[in-house]
């Protein structure tokens, strides 16, 4: 108490004469009046960084015994506090009494300055210290100043990596007690968080936020270098690597860099092999909670990402981004050997292979090598002849889902890719593609063997193989064989017409 002294100032305070008067004690710190000694005690551990009161199991220690008892449910995961509306249980009383401003929506405490409502006068007065300025607590460590002593011991633990909140199912530890519930509603499933336009649910009020953007299609983020805009601050840090190319984050296992310390610290599970995030469905496990979310949208059929051209709607923000292109004819991933451009980064990846003529991909039953792995599975099927697909409407069947889906688009009259040059209308962005091409006189693909140029893919290999002699399409019914399938269709004809004939 000695210490303490030379840190409070006495000074006598008149009331009633019917009540005896009272000393205040004033701390010469920050300035604040207390009622008596031992309230003085507890404010001077503030200023001081005392904790007297240690957790014997985890080691945790507090400024007040009562912080220590109410600490101490975490580890015994008793919730002694019932709502009796909903049954609901909580750890502590004040949880409880937040909860219920759910069920009653009351909020009696009005800002007199900004007329902000709040459920407590303890949050009005914390509030209304942002309008003073009045900022008490001070870090030691960095000396940065917060206006509640709450905000001062959130922020302390980054400092001492004090993780005191620990999950139940998977004892994932957290420094903040919001991030521990959050984290559990990945194992309970729980999204309170619900969008009154669409019915999306999500596990925090942020992402809901955030969703809330696609509806009103306001994108607030604009960059300076080149003027485009974003819906999301993250967006646009995203998009501002494009400009600094700056990756100052390397992985000390495999030396790969990233933009952000978020994807550097996802990038790292992958070494490790902790995949904590759980499919309830399926018990598929993820390392990151996003691809968790992404992977439930396939059970759930949720597509939140809606376009603002065509009200076509996604699962994926990014396959999103990917149509929106489609619309507005953005292709912002050019090649530097021929300057052709590309909606996305996998078209450039794939187109990036003619120039260097690799063919890694190897067919095990023939011994053909393609550029393209894509291009190796439909060869395969030469070899196989599966077509596990059949159309319900035609009965023509298909060996692989994605041509599956477009064929289906010919039944349903759907043609949603439009030329903006002669608004001719295309079932799939490949073949508005190579329509383009007719305007535009591309011709990307070139012949190995004479450097003929060629704006279709198809009209390539054909032409290679008059250099090759390949003759892939074979007769079953004589020796002889063709390089175009157009030629042995033909040529079946003949077979067709001799068997007539006899």
């Amino acid at each position: 108490m000695e210490e303490t002294r030379h840190h409070v100032k006495t000074k006598e305070k008149t009331g009633s004469l019917k009540r005896k008067d009272k000393t205040c004690l004033t701390c010469t710190q920050c300035g604040q009046s207390l009622g008596c000694k031992q309230s003085l005690r507890n404010h001077m551990t503030i200023h001081t960084g005392e904790k007297p009161f240690t957790c014997a199991q985890c080691g945790t220690s507090f400024r007040r015994s009562s912080y220590l008892n109410k600490h101490m449910l975490i580890h015994t995961g008793e919730k002694p506090h019932e709502c009796d509306q909903c049954s609901k249980t909580f750890l502590s009383a004040p949880e409880l009494k937040v909860h219920l401003t759910v069920h009653t929506k009351e909020k009696p405490y009005s800002c007199s300055l900004c007329g902000k409502r709040f459920k407590y006068q303890q949050s009005l007065k914390a509030h209304q210290k942002i309008h003073t300025g009045v900022r008490e607590f001070m870090c030691f460590e960095c000396k940065k100043t917060f206006i509640r002593a709450e905000h001062l011991k959130q922020h302390q633990r980054i400092h001492t990596g004090e993780k005191p909140y620990m999950c139940s199912h998977c004892d994932k530890r957290f420094s903040q007690s919001g991030d521990l519930k959050a984290h559990e509603r990945i194992h309970t499933g729980e999204k309170p968080f619900t969008c009154v336009q669409c019915g999306t649910s999500f596990r925090r009020s942020s992402h809901l936020n955030l969703h809330m953007l696609i509806h009103t299609g306001e994108k607030t983020h604009e960059c300076d270098q080149c003027g485009k805009r974003f819906l999301r601050a993250s967006e646009l840090k995203n998009h501002l690597t494009v400009h600094t190319k700056e990756k100052p984050y390397p992985c000390s296992l495999c030396g790969k860099r990233f933009a952000r310390q978020l994807n550097l610290k996802a990038h790292q599970k992958i070494h490790t092999g902790v995949r904590e995030f759980k499919c309830f469905e399926c018990e598929k496990t993820f390392i990151t909670a996003g691809e968790l979310k992404q992977h439930q949208m396939i059970h759930t059929g949720e597509k939140p990402y809606m376009c603002l051209h065509c009200d076509k709607t996604f699962s994926r923000a990014g396959d999103l981004k990917k149509h929106e292109r489609i619309h507005t004819g953005e292709k912002p991933f050019t090649c530097v050997q021929c300057g052709t451009s590309f909606s996305c980064s996998s078209s450039l990846n794939r187109h990036m292979l003619i120039h260097n003529g690799e063919k890694t991909h190897k067919c095990d039953q023939c011994s053909k090598i393609f550029l393209r792995a894509s291009e190796l599975k439909s060869h395969l099927t030469v070899h196989t002849k599966k077509k596990p697909y059949s159309c319900s409407l035609c009965r023509k069947k298909f060996a692989y889902l994605s041509s599956f889906n477009t064929h289906k688009k010919i039944h349903s009259g759907v043609r949603e890719h439009v030329c903006s040059e002669c608004e001719k209308t295309f079932i799939t962005a490949r073949n508005l593609k190579e329509h383009q091409r007719i305007h535009t006189g591309e011709k990307p693909y070139m012949c190995s063997y004479c450097n003929k140029t060629f704006s279709l893919l198809g009209n390539l290999k054909r032409h290679e193989r008059i250099h090759t002699g390949e003759k892939r399409y074979r007769c079953d019914q004589c020796p002889k064989s063709f390089r175009q399938s157009v030629q042995l269709k033909k040529h079946l004809k003949r077979h067709k017409r001799k068997k007539l004939i006899k």
